[in-house]
């Protein structure tokens, strides 16, 4: 039976984050991937010749701390690549026809009468316990957030934004400090997976991918890991670094309160659909993004910032109620293309966290069960979505177990 410091189940960026931190501090330790692939929710899609583009996440900040301390320790730091004018600008969609804004532009959207009605008392009511929708709809005005502001929101997290919480874990927008020295956002010359693919090279990692874990149980001084086959792992210490509702059966034999806490973490399911086209067969304008007003996709995201002379490349984020046909015919309508021009074609779906009104109270739950145990729980369900927010958590978990 193999025995480690630290068994990691999970190989995104919150699995990856731990078991750096770990092995950088001199522990053994393994990591366990259901899938062939690291990365978890970060996802680049490779093509013939070398182009990539992002079908997960799609960008990082100089304010994602923890998630460069990963990547510049992984000797990516000369792969940083800044993203380029397509930036900023982006698109809003509606009834079919697409408005091409910058920041600025946006303002225009709105309608000013019913922001003017709103605005005073918004600006002056109070921000705790507030949704996006409680708090934006009576800032501007219910009309100026479902015709704006609702879908830009909802495009960020893939997903129906608006219960989210306005502060606090699981919001979607946070004050972090800048690192000088980085673009303030940027992707890496061969896609944000490189960090985790380089990560997983680690001195000290042991990475098992194509491993399904069945089991975690406590045993001995530390934990065994139970994986398909019957084989089994000791470790001193372990770590949990899936989705909610793939963490809360591993919990229920041993931590059946854990398990219960995460179980109570809303979901939601996202379709993605990838694709690449000429650029002499692509009308749109170069952009970051286009956000359409009440469709069946709730963003669809470019490659443009990282331009390439021969391709371009799109990634729409669709509802789960669509089908696999009705998404590929609205991804071709939206771009004014047929099938045999495209030159590649990608599909994904995930399971996203969805938080709702005191998500933060429930974190605070789930930490206070975690506190005199050897076991530590990461993802994108507790602070957020965002690569930071994973990155972060860990860095937090490692130093909770390390203690």
């Amino acid at each position: 039976m193999a025995r480690y410091d630290l068994a990691v189940v999970g190989g995104g960026v919150s699995g990856l984050s731990l078991a750096w931190r770990a092995a950088r501090d001199g522990r053994s330790v393994i990591l366990l991937e259901r899938s062939p692939r690291l990365g978890g929710c970060v996802r680049t899609e490779r093509t013939d010749g070398g182009y990539w583009f992002e079908l997960g996440a799609h960008t990082a900040y100089n304010s994602y701390g923890a998630f460069l301390d990963l990547a510049v320790a992984s000797g990516l730091r000369d792969a940083v690549v800044e993203r380029g004018p397509a930036r900023a600008r982006f698109g809003l969609l509606r009834q079919g026809e697409a408005r091409w804004l910058t920041p600025p532009r946006v303002l225009l959207e709105l309608g000013w009468l019913e922001a003017a009605v709103h605005l005073p008392a918004g600006l002056l009511a109070s921000r705790r316990g507030q949704t996006l929708y409680s708090h934006f709809s009576r800032l501007l005005g219910r009309r100026n957030y479902d015709r704006v502001l609702g879908p830009f929101l909802s495009a960020v997290p893939s997903q129906r934004a608006d219960g989210f919480p306005l502060e606090g874990p699981g919001s979607l927008f946070k004050k972090r400090p800048r690192r000088a020295g980085f673009p303030r956002s940027f992707g890496f010359r061969d896609g944000l997976q490189s960090v985790c693919d380089a990560a997983g090279r680690t001195e000290g990692i042991a990475v098992e991918r194509g491993v399904e874990v069945t089991g975690l149980a406590r045993g001995g001084p530390g934990f065994t890991v139970s994986v398909a086959g019957g084989r089994t792992i000791e470790a001193s210490l372990a770590a949990l670094a899936v989705p909610a509702d793939a963490a809360a059966p591993l919990l229920r034999g041993d931590f059946p309160e854990l398990a219960a806490l995460v179980a109570r973490v809303g979901t939601a399911t996202v379709e993605s659909v990838g694709v690449v086209l000429p650029r002499e067969r692509c009308w749109m304008p170069e952009c970051a993004f286009l956000v359409p007003v009440d469709d069946s996709f709730f963003s669809c995201v470019t490659r443009d910032p990282f331009p390439d002379p021969s391709r371009r490349a799109f990634a729409f984020h669709f509802r789960p109620t669509t089908t696999r046909e009705e998404r590929l015919a609205r991804v071709l309508e939206v771009l004014r293309a047929g099938e045999r021009d495209l030159l590649h074609l990608a599909e994904a779906r995930v399971v996203l966290p969805a938080p709702a009104l005191g998500h933060g109270e429930l974190v605070a739950e789930i930490d206070r069960c975690l506190a005199p145990t050897r076991l530590a729980l990461t993802g994108n369900y507790f602070d957020g979505l965002a690569i930071e927010d994973c990155a972060g958590r860990s860095e937090r978990e490692w130093r909770r177990l390390s203690r």
